[in-house]
């Protein structure tokens, strides 16, 4: 397949903290021209078979999908996963360890607001957590935005909801040994996500990049919705000098928040491996028949 496959390999429904249904997300992609897609909500699964079944009604192919959260020197890291067999018992195991310690963190979350005035976070937190097993961030932004304290989202996690600000809780989520092991497990490919997005040193991001690959990780974001222009660049070099793929997504969460809309981000840049090329076999296609085999056949 093309490196300049309309690929969106990253995206969130209501199944974690997107605001769109998993059919929704599938009917916004098909309308946007995206020729591969999957759905990765945070730590869950449990909106694969509604995804998948979507994608198939509208003669789009898929890809599994998660994003698992993890803790790496003392950061918040995501790690994507693609093409697994979500039915997998040591994923599933996994990912409900991980999605555990949610609640106490936002009861937590929601006292530190408090002390600083902004009461009844947690009730309006989960109004707009759909699955209340995997209250976020997010949920407390969307609450706070609504109720005045802040115009945007953005805002609110500026002010709020990072290190050092009222309302941030610190979680130990999954190890980086622990996500790329499920993933892989499950016969997946572990993709790092946005890795600009990180506070880490040079040295940390080599480390970070070292042991994924030492750990079976094969695929890094290269063009995805919080990246700049020579960011995709900055991650292309990374992604040759480690030997991983190069993945491509939006990170959509919902029409009102998210700045990168669904399969409109640019092509991949040259000279890299994109990750659909691991994961021709793995990819549910309408037509029983994989874009690669179809475009040898010229159909």
């Amino acid at each position: 397949m093309s490196s300049t496959l309309n690929a969106d390999l990253h995206c969130h429904s209501t199944i974690s903290d997107g605001t769109l249904t998993p059919e929704a997300l599938a009917e916004r992609a098909k309308a946007n021209g995206v020729a591969l897609w999957a759905l990765t909500d945070h730590d869950e699964i449990g909106g694969q078979q509604r995804a998948a079944a979507a994608a198939a009604a509208l003669n789009l192919p898929y890809l599994t999908g998660v994003e698992i959260s993890v803790t790496f020197i003392h950061q918040t890291v995501h790690i994507v996963g693609l093409g697994f067999d979500p039915d997998n018992e040591a994923l599933q195991r996994g990912l409900l360890q991980t999605r555990g310690g949610r609640g106490q963190r936002a009861m937590e979350m929601a006292e530190s607001l408090a002390k600083v005035g902004i009461h009844g976070a947690y009730e309006g937190a989960l109004k707009y957590a759909g699955n209340h097993a995997l209250i976020s961030r997010t949920h407390f932004a969307r609450f706070m935005v609504e109720t005045g304290v802040c115009r945007e989202t953005n805002e609110v996690f500026r002010k709020y909801l990072t290190e050092g600000k009222p309302g941030y809780v610190e979680h130990r989520w999954a190890s980086l040994k622990d996500a790329v092991g499920w993933i892989t497990a499950a016969g997946g490919v572990a993709v790092i996500a946005h890795p600009a997005r990180y506070k880490f040193s040079a040295n940390e991001e080599y480390a970070l990049f070292s042991e994924f690959k030492a750990h079976g990780g094969q695929g890094v974001e290269v063009v995805t919705g919080s990246h700049t222009a020579a960011e995709y660049l900055s991650y292309a070099d990374t992604a040759r000098e480690f030997g991983l793929a190069a993945s491509r997504g939006s990170d959509f969460h919902s029409p009102q928040e998210s700045h990168t809309e669904l399969g409109t981000l640019p092509p991949l840049p040259a000279k890299l491996t994109p990750v659909w090329d691991l994961l021709t076999d793995r990819i549910q296609n309408p037509a029983h028949q994989t874009p690669a085999a179809s475009a040898a056949t010229g159909r």
